[in-house]
């Protein structure tokens, strides 16, 4: 069922238009994907994201095996059942969050054994576990097991963990059988070129439906970001989507769109509203500042979310500071319509031919400060 197309190219950078379809729906690319941790994003409702034509969801396969447990999503006939979300389902593989646990995990050559963050029990994920996990999930696209390198790593360190990420990665390809779930390589090596590139062509050679760059939004400057990107995506297929994983604030998308890649997640957008913080076409405004006390006008004027058509920066500001979901639910509206809004809009300049001039005035516009 998953099939990508590449359907235009900008003539000025590397900005492409592509649709994946896949078996709960059709995906129109460059696409930004809201991190839905445990089945939901958070404050929101489905029928919330149906109306902002959210395309697709991102959920974790770490907290979803711990909390329900694969018997409860198994039961229900699968994540799709259980929650109520029609569309496509992108699920990681778990590997960042166990990874990211040093304290409670040992990393073994055939996966890694880890303490639950919930009640300590033991646990063991890896590249066969994985698979059968996001089976059970039954997403619509599923990640290989890696290791997320940490940042900073020694070259060393980082050449071990290339050489484990694409041991598990051939093993994931080994072990998935669902002719209905997409499977994604991950490019793993850290700051290292030589280390990316090697990763990346052994795994091309595996053949995977996609490939996405990981290992990055983990505390490198941008600029190192962009740099691996650089490095990284002429080595990947052309015709198959490309996918940066945690990335990012809506310059590093922008940049990121015009080196050519696909596909981005980040809870950004939600985790910055459930601070009080709001993305807008000039940059990042802290909504708490007491300077909106006594503004009535919207976040943004001119947006056309459910949040700035009906509230006032200073009731919103009034919601937050006083500690209310509404306060929560009401930014976290208008930051994924803002992100979304910008996905249709990069979308809309690759096929007009003019990219390039949309970056231009996008980030003449934004003001790079407002995200630190």
């Amino acid at each position: 069922m998953f099939k990508f197309r590449l359907n235009k190219k900008d003539r000025g950078s590397g900005a492409r238009t592509g649709t994946l379809k896949t078996t709960h729906g059709i995906i129109n690319t460059p696409v930004f994907m809201p991190v839905g941790t445990q089945g939901s994003v958070k404050s929101m409702s489905f029928q919330d994201l149906e109306k902002m034509r959210i395309q697709i969801i991102l959920a974790n396969t770490y907290h979803l095996y711990l909390r329900p447990g694969m018997d409860v999503i198994k039961k229900a006939g699968g994540l799709h059942n259980f929650c109520g979300w029609k569309g496509p389902i992108l699920t990681d593989s778990g590997g960042y969050q166990v990874f990211s646990m040093s304290e409670l995990r040992k990393i073994e050559k055939d996966g890694v054994c880890f303490r639950s963050h919930l009640d300590g029990s033991e646990h063991f994920i890896g590249p066969k576990e994985a698979i059968e996990i996001q089976r059970v999930i039954g997403s619509d696209i599923a990640m290989v097991f890696d290791e997320c390198t940490p940042f900073p790593a020694t070259y060393d360190y980082a050449c071990n963990s290339v050489s484990l990420s694409v041991k598990w990665a051939q093993l994931c390809k080994n072990f998935h059988n669902s002719k209905n779930q997409a499977l994604f390589g991950i490019v793993q090596g850290s700051v290292y070129k030589d280390l990316r590139i090697k990763c990346a062509k052994e795994l091309v050679d595996i053949d995977f439906d996609g490939y996405a760059i990981g290992g990055l939004s983990v505390g490198e400057p941008d600029t190192v970001m962009y740099e691996i990107a650089d490095t990284v995506l002429p080595y990947l297929p052309e015709k198959k989507p490309r996918y940066l994983m945690g990335c990012g604030t809506p310059v590093n998308i922008i940049e990121s769109v015009s080196k050519g890649i696909d596909m981005f997640d980040c809870v950004m957008p939600t985790r910055n509203a459930r601070n009080g913080s709001a993305f807008t076409s000039r940059g990042k405004i802290n909504i708490r500042n007491a300077g909106y006390k006594l503004d009535f006008g919207p976040v943004e004027q001119g947006c056309g979310c459910f949040a700035c058509k009906n509230y006032s920066r200073a009731f919103i500001r009034h919601m937050i500071i006083a500690g209310e979901i509404l306060g929560a639910r009401l930014l976290t509206c208008h930051n994924l319509h803002f992100y979304n809004k910008m996905m249709q809009d990069i979308r809309a300049s690759v096929k007009r031919g003019n990219f390039c001039g949309y970056k231009e005035n996008f980030l003449k516009t934004y003001n790079n400060k407002g995200e630190e």
